[in-house]
């Protein structure tokens, strides 16, 4: 029976076992809906997951050690312009997958300075950020001496 299961289950169109159970009986089998659940879980099957999207950015290491806090949550400390940048790293679902982000804000002005959208998680796409954030600033800065000697 697991294996009539599965071959509705491919030609069906990955279905849970509700639906299949009624494709099942549909079919002529005399079969009850807690039993083809078990049997799909036997199979190995299972149907098309909608809505959940899970996907992890980064893998913790409680080996590793933490960084300090260098800001000491202090998001209101900055009275100017580039005293303080923080970046972020995050991932957005889309109907065409998850796209990955990275972001450098400076804290006073709350502007973005540099970001990078990829759909693929490396390094390069972080340091492309940081990387833009210092052009633009740098650009900026040399209309107005920026860095100061």
């Amino acid at each position: 029976m697991a294996n009539q299961l599965r071959s509705l289950w491919q030609n069906m169109g990955r279905l849970w076992a509700r639906k299949l159970w009624h494709a099942a009986r549909r079919g002529g089998h005399d079969i009850g809906r807690d039993q083809v659940a078990r049997l799909m879980k036997i199979a190995g099957i299972s149907g098309v997951l909608r809505g959940k999207h899970r996907t992890i950015t980064t893998r913790r290491d409680d080996a590793a050690p933490r960084h300090p806090d260098l800001v000491k949550r202090g998001w209101a400390a900055p009275t100017g312009i580039d005293q303080l940048w923080v970046a972020d790293f995050s991932y957005v679902w889309t109907l065409a997958g998850f796209c990955y982000v990275a972001l450098v804000v400076d804290v006073f002005s709350r502007r973005i300075l540099g970001w990078r959208v990829t759909t693929t998680k490396h390094t390069g796409m972080v340091t492309d950020a940081l990387r833009q954030a210092l052009q633009v600033r740098y650009a900026a800065a040399n209309t107005i001496g920026w860095p100061p000697v």
